[in-house]
């Protein structure tokens, strides 16, 4: 193995791919949350519709959806090697005494909630990027708009109820995710740590509130009727 393969191969070239690809889909999923609200604007999905559009036909969020696979892969792959890197120094399991004092519930169950979001992901993938972006057809043949399609997903109870928990688990592995990141990255000093963790706090606070409005709000049929009747 060559050395440069070596570089990437170690413990530290995973975490940091990590900690990069993580801050990236950070970014992307406030532009997307943005984005999102505009199905709130009470104009029957028409400013939703046209920044859907006006995305489709951009060469340049064409490139950042590239990229953004990119990261997502990059980011399950070097998870699930960093995971099979722990197992592999840790063969043989043992209980450790006072675990929850050095490690909180977050930082132990990062597997467990990416897990549930990776598989949210392919979910909304095919039910939104796939007829949209590749067949340029939504709503099952029924020949809906974007922001139509949108809301007779969430008043289905199960798509509402997963997209929800989903939401319930981003929250959950961004509280923990984005002060890790910053960690690795060589923002570990004391002074840094109460900050970290506040802001990550605060950014997991605000993507569960602001996407769980969507299932919330359109499932109840509070928002959603100026765009559909159902």
């Amino acid at each position: 193995m060559s050395q440069l393969a070596t570089i990437l191969n170690s413990s530290i070239a995973k975490k940091y791919t990590m900690a990069l690809t993580g801050l990236f889909l950070i970014t992307f999923l406030l532009n997307h949350l943005y984005t999102n609200l505009l199905i709130f604007a009470g104009d029957g999905g028409v400013a939703y519709n046209e920044a859907s559009h006006n995305m489709v036909t951009s060469v340049f969020i064409r490139i950042v959806e590239v990229v953004l696979f990119a990261a997502i892969i990059l980011h399950v792959f070097q998870a699930l090697s960093l995971t099979r890197d722990n197992s592999k120094a840790r063969p043989i399991k043992y209980a450790v005494s006072g675990v929850s004092d050095t490690s909180d519930w977050f930082s132990r169950n990062m597997g467990l909630t990416g897990s549930l979001i990776l598989f949210f992901l392919v979910v909304h993938l095919y039910n939104f990027f796939l007829p949209y972006r590749i067949t340029g057809e939504v709503g099952d043949g029924a020949a809906l708009t974007l922001s139509q399609s949108v809301v007779v997903a969430l008043r289905n109870p199960i798509y509402a109820g997963l997209y929800l928990i989903s939401v319930i688990f981003l929250g959950f592995h961004l509280n923990h995710g984005f002060q890790s990141a910053f960690q690795t990255l060589g923002f570990n000093d004391k002074k840094y740590t109460p900050v970290l963790k506040l802001a990550g706090t605060g950014l997991a606070v605000l993507f569960t509130v602001g996407y769980a409005s969507f299932p919330i709000l359109i499932f109840s049929g509070i928002c959603g009727g100026d765009i559909i009747s159902i």
